[in-house]
């Protein structure tokens, strides 16, 4: 039994997918519980139910192959609108529970950071896989991710900007958060190891909604290119107020903003903004390509980096407890070991022990075309 339990991580037909030999019966009796702590409600919940897509898709598979040792594997997510404040409470909701094996979230790397605290204390693995903060997982070694980190995306888009758009005087607009003020430190200090400067940096605050006065101060520095580190909500808002002012210079954004409802918010103001992020449905990558066809079918839309991360976490955290235990100490054990577990994003995952991190991504160059993201064709923008 115990070899038709095991759980196989395999690629079929170029899919992620589990595997029990001989043991095809759906999961039955008590859940085995991870807890999610992330926006429902709030600026960012589009995250959240793009989250929950991804996360659902990913459980019928999994139970219906049989499951974690023959249980089912369920979710019960918070909302903490990701705020800081809320994660904190759910964070000590979680901790208290012994059921919760795992801990997935928060959404933005402030409110997943205020909460590690109270994981770290309670040795509950606080799974950050959207957190791209440097610092989230040097908050313990309870803090883990699958995201892309800052310290690697803004050189990134610093390179997109300068040299391969070829830019030269960008301004930033940021999210005046930790990890905005981290991001725009990061893109300042690459821009000018590569000879550029940044001619004008403004932040913002997470309530904000007329940008028109900072649009003005900005445009007033004569930047080339406006580069947006932002969520999809206050980067939309920008785009329209920029077209509403008249302000004609070419957008670049982070990867933050690859969302459908960027597209939906923003109108025909997103045409032409340029982006980039390490999950594109149109990449041929069978893996890609298996995993876009499940979720239309389920879905009728592609899926974005949200709800493929989500997807990946939760092939993980079925791979950790099915060979490690259903258990906090069995899931932080198995971090630590897991290898080459399947995924969309990466294509096999493992940790660096020491970042407690999956080394990068490669990342996909985009532009916003016709009300849709497309590849960036490798030309340079007129004008």
């Amino acid at each position: 039994m115990d070899i038709q339990r095991r759980t196989l991580l395999a690629g079929i037909a170029g899919s992620v997918a589990l595997v029990r030999p001989g043991f095809a019966a759906p999961a039955s009796g008590e859940p085995v519980l991870v807890g999610v702590s992330g926006p429902l409600t709030g600026p960012n919940a589009q995250y959240g139910a793009q989250w929950k897509r991804g996360f659902d898709l990913a459980l019928e598979e999994i139970n219906a192959a049989g499951g974690i040792k023959g249980r089912p594997l369920q979710y019960v997510f918070e909302d903490s609108q990701s705020d800081p404040r809320q994660s904190v409470a759910v964070a000590q909701k979680f901790v208290a529970d012994p059921k919760i094996i795992m801990e997935l979230g928060d959404f933005a790397s402030p409110a997943s950071m205020a909460a590690s605290p109270i994981y770290q204390r309670g040795k509950l693995v606080q799974f950050g896989f959207t957190n791209s903060h440097p610092d989230f997982t040097k908050g313990g070694d309870y803090m883990w991710s699958t995201s892309t980190n800052q310290a690697d995306e803004q050189p990134r888009l610093a390179d997109y900007v300068i040299n391969k758009l070829g830019f030269k005087r960008p301004a930033v607009l940021y999210l005046n958060t930790d990890w905005g003020r981290v991001s725009k430190d990061v893109f300042t200090k690459s821009a000018k190891e590569i000879g550029v400067d940044v001619v004008a940096a403004e932040g913002y605050l997470p309530t904000e909604q007329d940008f028109r006065p900072t649009l003005l101060r900005v445009r007033d520095a004569n930047p080339d290119v406006l580069v947006l580190l932002s969520y999809y909500a206050d980067a939309a808002l920008i785009a329209r107020q920029a077209k509403d002012a008249g302000i004609k210079q070419t957008m670049v954004a982070g990867t933050s903003i690859y969302s459908p409802k960027m597209l939906e918010l923003a109108g025909d103001a997103a045409n032409g903004i340029y982006s980039f992020s390490a999950f594109f449905p149109e990449e041929p990558r069978p893996a890609v390509q298996e995993f876009v066809k499940k979720y239309k079918a389920k879905y009728g839309v592609d899926p974005d980096t949200f709800s493929a991360g989500a997807y990946d976490v939760m092939v993980l955290v079925a791979a950790l407890a099915e060979q490690y235990g259903p258990t906090r100490a069995g899931m932080r054990e198995g971090l630590e070991k897991i290898k080459d577990v399947p995924s969309v994003i990466y294509g096999k995952a493992s940790f660096d022990p020491n970042t407690r991190r999956v080394p990068a991504a490669s990342y996909k160059f985009l532009q916003i075309r016709d009300g849709k993201f497309t590849m960036w064709d490798g030309s340079k923008p007129s004008g």
